[in-house]
């Protein structure tokens, strides 16, 4: 992103390391050129072309001598350090020879001044410090360019892996999503069976109005039932509301049968839980504690908060469990989907259990953790 801002020649030379190398070459070099000048020829007070020009001249062959140590160190990089280290010396050494001598050549020839030779100790260790500085500043500069890689490398990885975290979690989530509707559109077919055979069965004994009346109660439930997201968690009260709408079908079917007894507590009415999850429990009581009972019977609902958690139970005043043992094994489809349901909203943190009433029936117990929603 940072390099996309820069200009095209500056961009260019960032990605390149050849043009790199030669920017580098000609601005150290003429560095040097221009500390040379003001520590040596304006401090010695030589400001004569032959001075000027051969201050200027030594840069550019150091530019020439040098050039060869970017491809010697280049063929050592990936050899051991003890061999990249002796060809390093033995480069340094070399050009440090080569570019004193032409120096003093040069120097010599060009200022008139002679017996240089003489102090070409003295010439040869500042070429020798000079590139070493040089080999250095080389080394510093591609150990540079390799961090850079790494660092380049590592957060491609990560953005890799990153997207990749993405994807899955996206993957999972729509299958997640898909199970929860597969769950909760699997009731719907299962209810209306139920509810089309009692319609039919009114119309058979030609209770129109009845009939009817169920027909109009079977559209609103079944409207909310498909304009609610499956995969989305509503309020306690809305869920009973949504109960209502059932319930008002079940009293037309049965009439005085069908006695119900409601007892929620206010504080747990905004308590989200998943859409039409109590429907077909009731659906259960109903088919084994209602519709077998010449009498009929009564379906109670309680609800209430405890700590970090909503309780809800369900009771009913039919014949009960046949026996206490592995009390969800055998459960219809009903009951079956609403477990399924609860474990993939809420992994292993609830609670559902079936066990007979203090006072005979079925009593369903769940405890769900509580989510409230905003006002």
């Amino acid at each position: 992103m940072v390099e996309q801002n820069l200009p095209p020649f500056v961009q260019a030379v960032y990605r390149n390391t050849t043009y790199q190398f030669w920017v580098l070459q000609l601005v150290g070099w003429f560095g040097l050129c221009l500390i040379s000048f003001v520590s040596l020829t304006l401090w010695y007070n030589q400001q004569t072309f032959a001075y000027i020009a051969h201050t200027l001249l030594q840069s550019v062959l150091g530019i020439l001598v040098s050039w060869p140590l970017r491809p010697l160190f280049h063929y050592f990089w990936n050899k051991s350090v003890w061999s990249r280290f002796t060809a390093s010396i033995v480069g340094v050494l070399v050009c440090s020879i080569i570019w004193t001598m032409l120096r003093i050549t040069t120097f010599m020839s060009m200022t008139g001044e002679q017996g240089l030779w003489n102090d070409f100790g003295g010439w040869l260790f500042g070429s020798i410090m000079i590139f070493s500085c040089w080999a250095a500043f080389y080394y510093g500069v591609k150990f540079y360019q390799l961090l850079q890689f790494e660092h380049a490398t590592l957060l491609r990885i990560a953005a890799e892996n990153k997207e990749q975290q993405l994807r899955r979690s996206q993957a999972e989530a729509i299958a997640h999503e898909a199970q929860l509707k597969m769950l909760r559109y699997q009731l719907n077919p299962h209810f209306l069976f139920n509810t089309l055979n009692a319609i039919a069965a009114l119309v058979a004994t030609k209770e129109m109005h009845r009939a009817s009346a169920m027909i109009v109660q079977l559209s609103d439930f079944l409207r909310y039932s498909l304009d609610n997201d499956p995969v989305r968690r509503v309020t306690l009260k809305e869920e009973m509301d949504a109960l209502k709408l059932y319930l008002n079908i079940e009293q037309t079917r049965f009439a005085e049968r069908l006695e119900l007894e409601f007892d929620i507590d206010p504080s747990s009415e905004d308590a989200r839980i998943p859409s039409l999850i109590l429907q077909p429990l009731v659906e259960n009581a109903i088919k084994y504690a209602i519709a077998p009972m010449e009498e009929g019977g009564k379906i109670s609902v309680l609800a209430a908060l405890d700590n970090e958690y909503v309780q809800i139970e369900m009771l009913d005043t039919g014949p009960g469990m046949q026996s206490d043992d592995a009390p969800l094994e055998g459960i219809g489809i009903g009951l079956k989907n609403t477990v399924d349901r609860l474990h993939e909203f809420y992994g292993d943190n609830y609670t559902f259990n079936l066990e007979s009433g203090a006072s005979g029936g079925l009593k369903v117990f769940m405890r769900l953790p509580l989510e409230k929603q905003s006002r």
